[in-house]
C-alpha cells in the first residue's frame, strides 16, 4: 500500500493555497465577471426536486438561491453562514407568549419565477404544505406548531389552524407554538420551510419544478440527464445577506458520467466541478498538478452505517454491537481519501459540535478515541446473538467509494460469520430506498450533514421516534430505532435548551453515549469536502451551512 504521508502531502499543500485565495462575499457583483454558463456534475440525480420534500446536500446546495423562507442563513463566509437573517421577512421576528408566538412581517414587492407577488396567502399555504406531502421533518422539526397533531395524524386536511395566523392587512404572519423551542428560526430557514406559491401541488412534485423567488429558477429536470437553472427574471435584490444576485447566467447540472469520469472532465474544462468525491487514486494527481483548484473545507458530518433494528440480524443488539467491534475505522478512513480527508469516529455528534464530548466504547482501547478493532469480542457477541450464518445485504450507492466502503462492511461481517453481499443502486434513488421500511434493508452506507448547528439535528432527528415513518420514502431514522426511554430524555433537553443551553449540551452528550450503547449505526468516520474546479471558476466561496455558494463564483 502506498503511504498516507507521501499520497496526500500534495493535497495538503493545495489545501493551504485554497485557503488563501478563498474571497469574502461581496455586495455586489463584478460587472466585468457577470453570465455565461457553469456546468456542474455529479454521477446521479439527487431524488425529487420538491424543496418541501427532497433531503439531499446535493440540492439543498442549489435551493440557498432557488427559494427563500420567512429567514435565511447568510449568505457569508465559514462559520458566519450560521448566522439566522430576515429573508422574505422584513426583520427577525416579534416574540411573545414566553416565546411561545412569532410574528414576521412580509417585505412588498417581492415575485415568484412566474410574476406572481409573494403574500401572506402563500406563507401559510406553504407552512400547511409541509405537512400535507409529509416532509421528512414535519414531524421532527415543526411538531411544535399549533396544530400539527393533527396534520400529522391527517395530512391532507392539515390546517394548522391556530398555529399560523396570516393578517392580510397588516401583511404579517404569526406563528403559536405548543412550547418554546429556541431552535425554531433555524428549522425555518430551511429549505423544508420554503416559502411556495399557495397553489403548489400537496403532493411531491417529482421532476416538476415549483417556482421560488430566489435569484435562479429552475428552467427544466430530468434526472437521468440534467438539471437546467436560469436566472429568475423577476428577480430583484432585497437582501445581500438572504439572497444575492448571481454571476452565471445558467447553471447546468449533468448526471451520468462516472466519478473518474467527472474529474477528468473538470481537469480538461469540459466541466467546472463534481459533487461526488474524487476517487481517492487521482487525489495526488490533484494535489500536485492542480493545487491552485483544489479546496478542502471541516465539515461538520459523517459516514455512518445504520443498521435496522426492526429485522434480522440487526433486530438483536448485540448483532449491532459486534459490528461496532469489529469494523477497522482506520481502514474506513484510507478507503475515503485517508486522513487529510476524514478522521476514524465511534460516536454521533461530530467534534466542534454542541454537545460533543469526546468518547469510544466499541475499540480495543475503550476511552476517548478509537484504536483498534476488537474482533474476538465482536465474534464473542455475534455467537452469544445466535445470528451468524445468516444473509445480509449491504445497500450502497453506485460510486466508488461507497462501493469500497460497502465491499469492506462485506469482508468484515463474512469474517464475522454471516452470508453477506454489496448491492449498489443508483445514488438518484438510494437515500430514499434505504430509508423506506417496505425494501427490508439491513444495512446501508449513508451520510448525514448537518441541517443547523444543534445537537438535536443528528441525535433526535436520525435516531428520534419522530422521525421513523414504516412504509415511507420520507423516514430519515434509517435504523428505525425508537427507544422511549431515550426519547424522554431527547425531549427534556429540548425543552432544556429554552433556559439553559450548556445543560442541555450536556444533557446531549449523555445522549450520545446512550444511543452508543443501543448501536443502531456504525458510526465510521468525519469527512472532508474536496471541492475541485475547473480554471475558469473565480471566486470560490465556502459557507458553512450550505458549503461552496456556487452562484457567487463566476465562469471566466
Amino acid at each position: 500500500m502506498i503511504s498516507v504521508r507521501t499520497k496526500f502531502a500534495g493535497l495538503a499543500t493545495a489545501a493551504a493555497l485554497a485557503l488563501s485565495v478563498a474571497m469574502p462575499a461581496s455586495a455586489e457583483l463584478d460587472p466585468a465577471h457577470k453570465g455565461g454558463t457553469m456546468r456542474l456534475l455529479a454521477v446521479g440525480a439527487g431524488g425529487t426536486i420538491d424543496p418541501h420534500i427532497n433531503y439531499t446536500l446535493q440540492y439543498w446546495q442549489l435551493y440557498q438561491f432557488i427559494y427563500d423562507g420567512l429567514v435565511a442563513f447568510k449568505k457569508a463566509e465559514g462559520t458566519a453562514g450560521f448566522e439566522i437573517v430576515p429573508d422574505l421577512a422584513e426583520a427577525l421576528p416579534t416574540v411573545a407568549d414566553d416565546g411561545k408566538s412569532y410574528t414576521f412581517k412580509l417585505r412588498k414587492g417581492i415575485k415568484f419565477s412566474n410574476g406572481n407577488e409573494v403574500t401572506v396567502k402563500d406563507v401559510v399555504a406553504s407552512l400547511q404544505r409541509i405537512f400535507k406531502v409529509s416532509s421528512p421533518t414535519s414531524g421532527g422539526f415543526y411538531f411544535v406548531i399549533v396544530g400539527a397533531d393533527k396534520c400529522l395524524a391527517e395530512p391532507a386536511t392539515c390546517t394548522l389552524e391556530g398555529g399560523v395566523v396570516a393578517d392580510e392587512a397588516a401583511g404579517t404572519v404569526t406563528i403559536n407554538l405548543i412550547q418554546p423551542d429556541p431552535e425554531l428560526l433555524q428549522k425555518l430557514a430551511l429549505p423544508h420551510a420554503s416559502i411556495l406559491p399557495a397553489d403548489a401541488p400537496a403532493t411531491d412534485v417529482g421532476t416538476q419544478p415549483i417556482p421560488g423567488s430566489g435569484a435562479y429558477t429552475i428552467a427544466a429536470y430530468d434526472p437521468n440527464k440534467q438539471l437546467k437553472l436560469v436566472r429568475n427574471p423577476h428577480f430583484k435584490v432585497w437582501s445581500w445577506d438572504a439572497q444575492p444576485d448571481g454571476y452565471p447566467d445558467e447553471i447546468h447540472y449533468d448526471f451520468g458520467l462516472t466519478d473518474e469520469a467527472a474529474i477528468t472532465a473538470v481537469q480538461n474544462g469540459e466541466a467546472d466541478w463534481t459533487y461526488d468525491p474524487p476517487p481517492p487514486d487521482r487525489l495526488v494527481e490533484l494535489g500536485t498538478q492542480f493545487a491552485d483548484q483544489v479546496h478542502i473545507n471541516t465539515l461538520t458530518a459523517w459516514w455512518y452505517a445504520p443498521m435496522n433494528v426492526n429485522i434480522p440480524p440487526f433486530n438483536n443488539e448485540k448483532a449491532r454491537q459486534a459490528l461496532n467491534y469489529a469494523v477497522d475505522r482506520n481502514a474506513l478512513v484510507n478507503l475515503f481519501g485517508g486522513p487529510v480527508l476524514a478522521a476514524p469516529v465511534c460516536q454521533v455528534l461530530p467534534p466542534g459540535f454542541p454537545g460533543h464530548q469526546p468518547f469510544c466504547n466499541y475499540t480495543a482501547n475503550p476511552g476517548e478515541a478509537w484504536s483498534a478493532p476488537d474482533m474476538e469480542k465482536a465474534k464473542a457477541l455475534v455467537a452469544e446473538s445466535g445470528t451468524a450464518g445468516q444473509e445480509v445485504t449491504v445497500i450502497v450507492q453506485d460510486n466508488a467509494v461507497d462501493e469500497s466502503v460497502g465491499t469492506y462492511l462485506q469482508s468484515v461481517l463474512s469474517e464475522l460469520g454471516y452470508k453477506a453481499s454489496v448491492k449498489p443502486i443508483s445514488s438518484n434513488i438510494q437515500f430514499t430506498y434505504i430509508q423506506n421500511t417496505n425494501n427490508n434493508v439491513q444495512i446501508s452506507v449513508s451520510q448525514w450533514y448537518q441541517d443547523y448547528p444543534a445537537a438535536s439535528d443528528f441525535l433526535n432527528i436520525l435516531f428520534g421516534c419522530g422521525s421513523f415513518h414504516p412504509g415511507s420514502d420520507s423516514s430519515v431514522n434509517i435504523a428505525g430505532f425508537c427507544d422511549k426511554e431515550i426519547q424522554g430524555k431527547m425531549d427534556e433537553a429540548l425543552a432544556l435548551a429554552i433556559t439553559d443551553q450548556a445543560a442541555a449540551d450536556k444533557l446531549w452528550a449523555e445522549i450520545d453515549k446512550a444511543v452508543m450503547e443501543k448501536a443502531p449505526a456504525v458510526p465510521m468516520f468525519t469527512p472532508k469536502r474536496v471541492d475541485f474546479v475547473s480554471k475558469r471558476i473565480g471566486n470560490y466561496m465556502f459557507n458553512a451551512q450550505y458549503y461552496w455558494v456556487v452562484t457567487q463564483s463566476w465562469v471566466q
